[in-house]
């Protein structure tokens, strides 16, 4: 406060002194505008009533008379900033002045007061607070006003993005924005003007309006389009400028496709700006010899145009992107300038991902096209050849694999032999990572022998060039390339182990310089990859060494610096060493424990900043910028972040491998990961956290029911909040699933009553949120910009929407299977809501099914009291046994099956009711297709259960020999258990209508058995393979018997039959 105090006293002793410096009097107003918008609450209403009403009108005075425009621009900040922190809850702005202030400057002869009214309005345009509405004709009135001034430039250029300001804070306000919409063409003006007066501030501005508020721009967008070209045409601006003007077309692409579509004509005329900036590249006589790779320089225009190809290719899709770039991609092709060769396969392999399914149909025609640059005269045309090609692979794997393995091979491999241009060399070695990456196993091994002996000879050369010459580009990606290999041949890589491990060895030893730090790195990646291929017992032999090697440098891990690359390598090259060594690896534990603790332990820096503070910051300095609205941006330094994910991905490696040998870490990996779940910089960290916690409850077991107590509660409230507060939904259902996981394994009791009340909120809240946002996905249907693309992107939404709604079905599993019928109670808040799901056949069929799949649980776990509820879903669940969804069939069947099991005698008519469609639904046509064959298995295990549980539901010698004719269940085998243990059941009691008169049926029940062994059904570890094994050895004893049975089977039958008997 004393501070804050003392500011504003210097501050205004400063204002009214003109002798003081301008230097230190904008350094008083920035300090104080700071202050404002830092700790307003804290300090602000502590200052005496005097000192408030001085600096308000001290204020206003200050701008009226400050001579400096720079100085009065920086006050008008501060009045906004004050304005801002004056609208109180109710809406009202407890400084009436400075509206009276705003009225006055606007309608002022004084350009200087119209300007620094203008600007406290472009600042704060909320400033009207909840008496904006009475205002806004007079808004409209004082911004039309000014645009139309025709002798102050600057006034225009502030009111235009005064205008655009008060647009975006009112976003979602369709009234004010349609009739605000007559100003538009103002504001084009101004964007045109002040561009070709080096001023870029309100082109900048339409590019937040295109990404904010896109509708504002519908009534005049042909001739936003039309500016956006001419200004990106127009060699005589600047790049910047260019690229801006790119920019509002390419960020419509993303945040208003379908209305962008239906201007087609114009969207394709700026397809040839994109390339024509693509081909601004300069000649480099040292290109090709680069040891060392330079970042993107995201300034240039070629970097511009392919990302904004890129980006427009994936807002637009590729039904209406690749009719528009096609033809010109291939006259670039065949241009005799390498730039336009050069340019042409960098969108090639820009558009790709946006271009998916379109590219796809005519990808063999593409890439023999593309294989013809890779013997390209001039090196950079064979780099983006490459390029493409390992671009390809990744977004169309493994199709791409699958169809081009041998092209590309061999095209790849014959690149790398270009000794006398390294960086096309590295390139190509590159493009092989991609292609092997993706490339099915089965695939690659017949080119093992081939790929081995090439990287060999280049690693080879490779390293005798390090040693000569000290390059290392190539090494970096050969090494990379084998361990990428290696990772994808998997054992099949132990013949050439001893080929590559030696070298490798040595590099790590010997490359210790710092500018070999990356190779360094990658070298031990590459070793810990093929030690994982391999397997434990190849890899043994040199393990030693090998965790010598790495305890090396990770004794010097406190002398690295934070940005040294092998940090990410050693902690993942840990990792690897533990799954390779299982628990011996334990003993490693206290080296690698302390560096990955304080890797996971990095605090990035954040900051909460204003426009004027971005102007002095930039994300060259590896900041990344959110816009707040409001002139406010959320900025957070990224350095780190990467080796943060990274080694909070290996603590969860540890935890679920070592299991109880990592119990003496829980307790400082749970208090570092815990506060993690509320860390939103960075996804990947979120998830990492979320998925640790039920593995910590799994390595904590060991300690003891109270130290897992302590523990569960530790995270349980933290998990619970995470589930309420976190919005993206990949994270969303990772944290949801690691929490349904927990109650599982923690058990009745786990949660208290506050947990219950509050994660009830939370589940209906999803719930509410599921149906709302089914209705604004039908809104979007009804919308004028609604076409078939808008369409896959509501599958889209919709597809996210119902994972999360398995997720809600997951932890009402756990709830209800750890809880039993104690937890109904509590249901019941959940229960209207859980109905629609089934009751209403406007929503997707997943609705349904996963409606359904709650009500089976209810049955399964809580019951008899779940008939309760029966007029909720007995009637829902038997119609969705004819539903056309196998999903819907499939959930229905299952509940029938669990109601015979654990229902009770209440269910009884039902379940007899049940029984001749769920004969239908086994005896259509088609039951045993792809897609229909899981409902099918569970209508057959569920007339199985209903025969065993409730048999006076159905007559059990009728439906006893089609039940047999229907078996074995191959596809659901947790199903296919209940059906052999029920099959046992009958067998060994002897049942006359399953063996038949004198035994005949056995043939039979062997193929059964025997198809059900082969095909996995039955696995060692159930109960039911001794049973059944015991059946085969009854027969075993009855020689005749014994041989008819055996030669009705194959050989794999057979081999099945044997291998039960010797495992069983």
């Amino acid at each position: 406060m004393h501070i804050f105090s003392a500011s504003c006293s210097r501050f205004l002793s400063l204002n009214c002194m003109q002798p003081v410096g301008r230097a230190v009097k904008q350094m008083a107003a920035v300090l104080l505008r700071r202050l404002l918008s830092s700790s307003f609450d804290e300090t602000y209403p502590h200052l005496s009533p005097d000192m408030q009403t001085a600096i308000k009108t001290e204020l206003l005075v200050g701008i009226q008379t400050e001579t400096s425009p720079s100085i009065r621009k920086k006050v008008c900040d501060i009045a906004a900033e004050l304005s801002r922190n004056f609208i109180d809850d109710e809406g009202n702005n407890q400084w009436p002045e400075v509206l009276k202030f705003l009225f006055d400057s606007v309608s002022s002869q004084n350009v200087d007061l119209r300007e620094s009214a203008l600007h406290i309005f472009w600042n704060f345009p909320g400033i009207f607070g909840n008496q904006q509405q009475h205002y806004l004709e007079v808004i409209k009135r004082m911004l039309v006003q000014c645009m139309q001034d025709q002798e102050n430039l600057q006034i225009r250029t502030l009111a235009a993005r005064a205008t655009a300001s008060f647009v975006l804070s009112n976003e979602n306000n369709a009234g004010l924005l349609k009739h605000f919409a007559d100003l538009l063409p103002g504001i084009l003006q101004a964007v045109n003007e002040s561009c070709y007066r080096g001023d870029d501030s309100v082109l900048k501005s339409l590019v937040e309006i295109a990404d904010t508020a896109p509708k504002y721009l519908r009534p005049n967008l042909e001739a936003v389009l039309q500016l956006s070209l001419k200004l990106c045409a127009d060699t005589n601006l600047t790049n910047m400028q260019r690229q801006l003007a790119l920019e509002v077309i390419v960020t419509l692409s993303e945040t208003a496709a379908p209305m962008l579509r239906k201007h087609t004509s114009i969207v394709a005329q700026s397809v040839p700006q994109m390339l024509a900036m693509m081909v601004d590249l300069e000649e480099d006589e040292e290109w090709a010899m680069a040891d060392e790779l330079e970042d993107d320089d995201f300034d240039s225009n070629a970097v511009a145009g392919e990302s904004a190809l890129d980006r427009i290719a994936c807002g637009l899709g590729g039904k209406t992107v690749l009719p528009m770039i096609k033809q010109h991609i291939m006259q670039m092709l065949q241009n005799p300038d390498w730039k336009y060769r050069h340019a042409g396969l960098m969108a090639l392999s820009a558009i790709g991902e946006g271009c998916h399914q379109q590219m796809e149909s005519i990808l063999n025609e593409i890439v023999n096209f593309v294989l013809l640059f890779c013997q390209d005269p001039h090196p950079r045309v064979r780099y983006a050849a490459c390029n493409a090609i390992g671009q390809m692979a990744t977004d169309f794997a493994p199709t791409f694999q699958k169809k081009f393995h041998d092209k590309v091979i061999s095209s790849l491999l014959q690149t790398m032999e270009d000794q006398s241009n390294p960086r096309v060399q590295a390139h190509a070695a590159a493009a092989l990572i991609n292609f092997t990456e993706d490339c099915p196993k089965s695939l690659l091994i017949p080119y093992l022998d081939n790929l081995v002996q090439h990287l060999h000879v280049i690693m080879v050369a490779k390293l005798q060039e390090l040693i000569q010459k000290g390059t290392k580009l190539v090494l970096e990606q050969v090494v990379t390339s084998i361990a990428s290999v290696a990772d994808t041949a998997e054992e099949k890589f132990v013949p050439y182990y001893d080929l590559f491990m030696p070298s490798l060895k040595h590099i790590v030893e010997n490359a210790v310089q710092k500018e070999l730090r990356l190779l360094r790195g990658k070298t031990i990646e590459c070793i810990s990859l093929i030690g994982l291929a391999v397997g434990k017992e190849k890899f043994m032999p040199d393990a030693a060494a090998v965790m010598q090697l790495l305890l090396k440098t990770q004794t010097d891990f406190n002398d690295l610096e934070d940005d040294d690359p092998q940090i990410s390598y050693m902690i993942s090259a840990w990792a690897r060493m533990c799954k390779i060594l299982g628990n011996e690896f334990q003993q490693y534990l206290p080296v690698v424990m302390g560096p990955l603790m304080k890797t996971a332990s990095i605090k990035p820096e954040v900051a909460l900043l204003d426009t004027q503070d971005m102007e002095n910051m930039s994300e060259d300095d590896g900041w990344e910028f959110v816009n707040l609205g409001d002139q406010q941006s959320f900025g957070i330094k990224t350095a780190g972040l990467e080796e943060k994910a990274t080694a909070c991905q290996m603590l969860v490696c540890y935890a679920k491998e070592l299991k109880e040998g990592f119990v003496d870490y829980t307790e400082q990996v749970v208090k570092l990961m815990v506060p993690l779940l509320k860390f939103y910089f960075h996804d990947d960290i979120l998830s990492g956290s979320a998925e640790s916690m039920p593995l910590l409850l799994e390595c904590a077991r060991v300690r003891g029911p109270e130290y897992l107590t302590q523990m569960w509660h530790f995270m349980c409230d933290a998990l619970i909040k995470a589930i309420g507060t976190e919005p993206d939904s990949d994270v969303l259902s990772e944290i949801m699933h690691s929490f349904a996981k927990c109650i599982e394994l923690m058990g009745d009791g786990c949660l208290n009553n506050e947990h219950f009340d509050e994660l009830g909120g939370i589940l209906k809240g999803k719930l509410e949120e599921h149906f709302k946002n089914q209705e604004v996905r039908q809104a979007k249907r009804q919308d004028e910009d609604y076409d078939e693309q808008v369409e896959e992107t509501l599958q889209d939404e919709d597809d996210n929407d119902v994972y999360i709604l398995t997720k809600v079905s997951d932890i009402l599993h756990s709830v209800f299977s750890s809880y039993k019928e104690k937890v109904l109670p509590w249901f019941e808040q959940l229960l209207q809501l859980v109905v629609n799901l089934i009751v209403s056949n406007f929503l997707p069929w997943p609705d349904r099914q996963w409606g359904l799949c709650i009500f089976d649980d209810v049955v399964e776990h809580c019951s008899p009291s779940s008939f309760k509820y029966a007029e909720y879903f007995l009637q829902p669940m038997l119609q969705s046994l004819c539903d056309p969804s196998p999903e819907v069939r499939q959930a229905a069947a299952y509940g029938v099956g669990v109601m015979a099991q654990f229902g009770g005698e209440n269910y009884t008519p039902f379940c007899r009711e049940a029984i001749p469609l769920l004969v239908g639904v086994i005896q259509a046509a088609d039951s045993k297709s792809k897609e229909n064959i899981n409902a099918t298995e569970n209508c057959v295990s569920a007339i199985g259960k209903v025969m065993k549980y409730r048999p006076e539901c159905v007559n059990v010698n009728e439906i006893l020999p089609h039940w047999l004719s229907w078996l074995p269940l191959n596809e659901d085998k947790e199903e296919a258990v209940h059906t052999f243990n029920f099959l046992c059941d009958l067998i060994e009691s002897n049942n006359p209508i399953v063996l038949g008169p004198e035994n005949t049926n056995l043939p039979k029940i062997f193929l059964i058995i025997a198809d059900g062994v082969a095909n996995e059904s039955v696995k060692r570890e159930d109960g039911c393979s001794k049973r059944l094994a015991n059946v085969i050895r009854q027969v075993q004893v009855s020689g005749g018997l014994w041989t008819e049975c055996v030669s009705t089977l194959n050989e794999t039958q057979q081999k099945a039959i044997q291998d039960l008997l010797n495992t069983a």
